[in-house]
C-alpha cells in the first residue's frame, strides 16, 4: 500500500518538468564503459543482422520492418530485445558490418514509437537498457560521427532519467538493487556527474546492506539472485578501480559474502538447487563467476541467516531448505518447500525440486511455488505458505506475495557414530491442522547412503482437523526409476550406470508421474516418488536412499539393514 501510494504521488507531482529535475547536469561525453561478463556469442550477429532475433525461447523475423514495431510473441521475449543485453553479440563479432548494425538498431530504438512502451519503462528492464548502453558504447559510437555521438548521449540522459523515476516506485528485491547498480554506473561513466557518485553510491550501499544477509545470502532466498546481482557488481567494483575511486565497503563486503554461496548451492553437475524460483542454472554466467572466486574452497555447512543446510560425503551432496519463507515485500517468487530438499550423486542428480521455468513462468507459477512441487510433506494437499490470490491484489502488489507460512523453523546437526545426522521442523501447518513436520536425515560417512524420517507431530492442545499427508521425492528426469515388486521400494539407475535403492519397509511407495520444470530446453516429464499416509495410524514415516556396490539384487537384500536414527 505504501508502494500504490508513492506511485499516485509521483505521477500527480507531474511530467516532465518534475523528470527535468531528476537528473540536474550535462551528459556530453562519455568517460568509460563498464565490462559486460555476460556470455557473447559472435554467431548470433549473424542472425540479428538477417532480422531474426531470438530470445526467450520465441523467434521474431523482421522481414525489412523495424524490430520495435513488431507485436512481442512474449512479455520474457519483449524484456530481451528491450533490455539491450543482444548487443554484446553484436561486439563479440567485430566488423564493420556488425558495427554498423547496432547503430542502424539503436537509432531506430531512439526515433521509435515503441520506446514508450510499458515493458520498456519497467524499472528492471529499464536498468538492464541503460546498463548495456554503457557498456556496449565503444561498439555503437566506435565508427560514429560527432551527430550521431551526441544524439546517443541526449538518449541515455532519457533514459536516466526515466530509470530515475523508476526509483519512486519499484518492487523491491532484485529490480530495486538493478536500478540502484545502473544510477552507480551512470555516475562514474558519464561526465559532469561527479556530485552524484557520492549519493549513488550511499544508496546502494545501504541497499546491499539491507539485502544481502551477513551469510552472503539474499533476502529473497533465491539461489539465482547471487548470480543476476553478481554479473553487476564484479564489473561495478573494476569501474570504481578504473576511476581511481576506492569502491563502497558495502559493495567489497557483499561480494566477499556472496561469492561462497556460489560454490553452497552448486550440485555435482554444476546446477544450483532449485528452491524459491530458481530455474535452469546459466552455466556460462556461473563458470564466469567462479573464475572470480579466489577462495576457492569447499562449499559451506550451512548458511544460518538464508536458511540452507548442506550435507556433503563422499560423492553424496543434500542440500536441504532450512528457513522460513522471506519477507512479503520479496516474497513474489517464494515457494512453500520448507524442508524440501535435493540430493546428487556425482555428477549424477537424483533428487530435487520441481524448479520454475526459464521462460513462461506465469503458466506454471502455481503449481512451482505449492509444496506438492517440492521434495518433502505435503499435508492434506496443502502447501505450508498461503500466497495472495485475488486478481485485484496481485496487480496492485505486482505479484502474488506470501501472506502467511512458517513462522518458527529450528534445525540443528551434529556427528554422530553413523554418519552426519541434521534434524529439523517447521510450524507451517499449526494454525490450520495442529501438527507440526519433523524430518531427519542422515548421510553415511561414504556417501553411499542417506536414511530420512519424517515425523507428524500435535500440536500441544490443538485439535488435529485432517490426518492425511503424503511424501514426496521428485526425480531429475535423467533418473530411470523402477518399483521393485514387494510395493516398498524403487531402484533407480543414473545416467553414469550407478544404481541407487529408494526403500521404505513399512510404507507402500508408489510411482507417479512429475515434471521438471527448470530444464534448459523447457518442462520435461519425469517421476517422483509419493508415500501416503495417515497421521493417526501412522505419524512416522522411514526411508532412505542405498547406492548398490555390485547388482540391483544385492542392494534390494541388504537394503532392509537400515541404521537407527538418534530421536
Amino acid at each position: 500500500m505504501g508502494r500504490f501510494a508513492r506511485n499516485l504521488m509521483a505521477r500527480a507531482s507531474g511530467g516532465s518538468v518534475a523528470l527535468s529535475r531528476l537528473w540536474p547536469g550535462r551528459t556530453d561525453r562519455l568517460i568509460i564503459a563498464p565490462h559486460d561478463l555476460r556470455t557473447a556469442d559472435a554467431t548470433r550477429a549473424a542472425e540479428i543482422y538477417a532480422g531474426r532475433f531470438v530470445f526467450a525461447g520465441k523467434i521474431v523475423t523482421c522481414h525489412g520492418r523495424s524490430i520495435f514495431d513488431l507485436d512481442p510473441p512474449s512479455e520474457d521475449w519483449e524484456a530481451a530485445l528491450l533490455g539491450f543485453g543482444w548487443l554484446r553479440h553484436l561486439r563479440a563479432a567485430d566488423t564493420a558490418l556488425t558495427r554498423a548494425n547496432a547503430r542502424t538498431l539503436v537509432d531506430d530504438w531512439i526515433s521509435n514509437p515503441a520506446n514508450r512502451r510499458p515493458i520498456a519503462r519497467r524499472p528492471d528492464v529499464l536498468a538492464r537498457r541503460v546498463i548495456s548502453l554503457l557498456s556496449q558504447a565503444p561498439l555503437v559510437l566506435g565508427d560514429s560521427d560527432g551527430k550521431f555521438y551526441r544524439r546517443y548521449l541526449r538518449a541515455l540522459a532519457r533514459e536516466v532519467r526515466f530509470l530515475r523515476y523508476a526509483t519512486v516506485d519499484i518492487t523491491d528485491g532484485v529490480p530495486r538493487l538493478q536500478v540502484l547498480i545502473a544510477l552507480c554506473y551512470v555516475s562514474l561513466c558519464l561526465a559532469n556527474q561527479a556530485r552524484h557518485i557520492r549519493s549513488a553510491t550511499r544508496k546502494l550501499s545501504d541497499e546491499l546492506q539491507r539485502q544481502i544477509l551477513p551469510d552472503g545470502g539474499h533476502i529473497s532466498r533465491n539461489p539465482g539472485a547471487i548470480i543476476e546481482l553478481l554479473i553487476d557488481l564484479l564489473p561495478l567494483r573494476q569501474t570504481f578501480a578504473a576511476r581511481n575511486i576506492a569502491p563502497p565497503p558495502a559493495l567489497l563486503n557483499a561480494i566477499d559474502r556472496m561469492m561462497p554461496m556460489l560454490r553452497f548451492f552448486r550440485h555435482g553437475d554444476g546446477s544450483f538447487a532449485l528452491f524459491n524460483g530458481m530455474s535452469a542454472t546459466p552455466s556460462d554466467l556461473l563458470a564466469t563467476l567462479l573464475a572470480y572466486d579466489d577462495a576457492r574452497g569447499a562449499p559451506m555447512a550451512s548458511m544460518p541467516h538464508t536458511g540452507f543446510q548442506r550435507l556433503e560425503a563422499g560423492a553424496m551432496t543434500v542440500i536441504i531448505d532450512t528457513g522460513p519463507p522471506p519477507p512479503p515485500a520479496v516474497s513474489q517468487d517464494a515457494h512453500a518447500g520448507c524442508l524440501s530438499f535435493e540430493l546428487s550423486s556425482g555428477p549424477s542428480r537424483i533428487v530435487t525440486n520441481c524448479g520454475m521455468p526459464t521462460t513462461g513462468r506465469d503458466n506454471w507459477r502455481t503449481f512451482a511455488r505449492s509444496t506438492v512441487a517440492h521434495s518433502t510433506m505435503t499435508y492434506h494437499e496443502t502447501s505450508s505458505c498461503q500466497f495472495v490470490e485475488l486478481t485485484a491484489m496481485k496487480r496492485l502488489l505486482q505479484g502474488a506475495p506470501v501472506v502467511s507460512g512458517p513462522t518458527t523453523v529450528e534445525s540443528y546437526r551434529e556427528a554422530v557414530q553413523n554418519g552426519m545426522l541434521l534434524s529439523a521442523s517447521h510450524d507451517g501447518y499449526a494454525s490450520r491442522f495442529g501438527v507440526f513436520h519433523r524430518r531427519v536425515l542422515m548421510i553415511a560417512p561414504d556417501g553411499s547412503r542417506l536414511d530420512g524420517e519424517d515425523t507428524i507431530a500435535p500440536v500441544s492442545g490443538a485439535r488435529m482437523r485432517e490426518t492425511d499427508y503424503a511424501l514426496r521425492f521428485h526425480l531429475h528426469p535423467s533418473v530411470k526409476a523402477s518399483r521393485l515388486s514387494d510395493g516398498h521400494g524403487v531402484m533407480l539407475v543414473l545416467p553414469n550406470r550407478d544404481v541407487w535403492t529408494f526403500e521404505a519397509l513399512d510404507d507402500k511407495v508408489e510411482l507417479e508421474d512429475s515434471v521438471f520444470l527448470a530444464g534448459n530446453d523447457g518442462p520435461r516429464r519425469t517421476a517422483q516418488i509419493v508415500i501416503r499416509q495417515d497421521s493417526r495410524h501412522a505419524p512416522s514415516v522411514r526411508w532412505s536412499f542405498v547406492r548398490s556396490t555390485t547388482t540391483p539384487a544385492s542392494t534390494r537384500r541388504n537394503a532392509g539393514r537400515e541404521p537407527e536414527l538418534p530421536l
